[in-house]
């Protein structure tokens, strides 16, 4: 389901002196954090949080930010979530954010009345995702390929799959 603000990644620790503070990124790459010119610290966009500086240190991020700028006030932060606001983020067409992805209904793209489940997890594989659909307390895993998934509507909660031979053959 779309949701307006979505976990980016946890401060993790500070860089410096100057109040710079490591993220660890819940995200593709530190890389995508460096786009945003607004951080916030709650699902709801309470707080938000205006980047100064943003930039890349291996597999974190280091993120500064107006009013945080000694290594103490930094070190405070620690732990903390941060939030990105959905319409602030551009995907390319087929991507999706793992948390829209969650809760979703899974149909069969040629019989909409046969439901598979809903989406509970997502596993990175480096080769493509896999994607855990529950229903009736048993966990089914389908990789997320376009052979597989014919449609996503993230809006209305809605995707249809083809699935493989044999992944739901205990349905039947």
């Amino acid at each position: 389901m779309k949701k307006d603000f979505l976990e980016a990644g946890e401060i993790v620790g500070t860089h410096g002196v100057r109040g710079e503070m490591r993220v660890n990124p819940w995200c593709d790459a530190p890389s995508f954090l460096k786009k945003f010119k607004k951080l916030y610290l709650d699902e709801n966009g309470g707080k938000s949080l205006d980047v100064k500086s943003a930039r890349e240190h291996g597999n974190i991020a280091l993120i500064t930010v107006d009013g945080i700028d000694t290594v103490e006030k930094a070190q405070a932060m620690r732990g903390k979530v941060l939030y990105i606001k959905r319409d602030d983020a551009r995907l390319q067409k087929g991507n999706y954010f793992i948390a829209e992805l969650i809760d979703c209904t899974v149909y069969d793209a040629d019989d909409e009345s046969i439901v598979y489940g809903i989406i509970t997890d997502v596993s990175e594989t480096g080769a493509n995702d896999v994607w855990h659909i529950t229903k009736d307390d048993k966990e089914y895993l389908i990789p997320a390929i376009k052979d597989v998934v014919i449609s996503v509507d993230v809006e209305d909660g809605i995707i249809k799959i083809r699935p493989l031979k044999g992944i739901f053959d205990d349905e039947n």
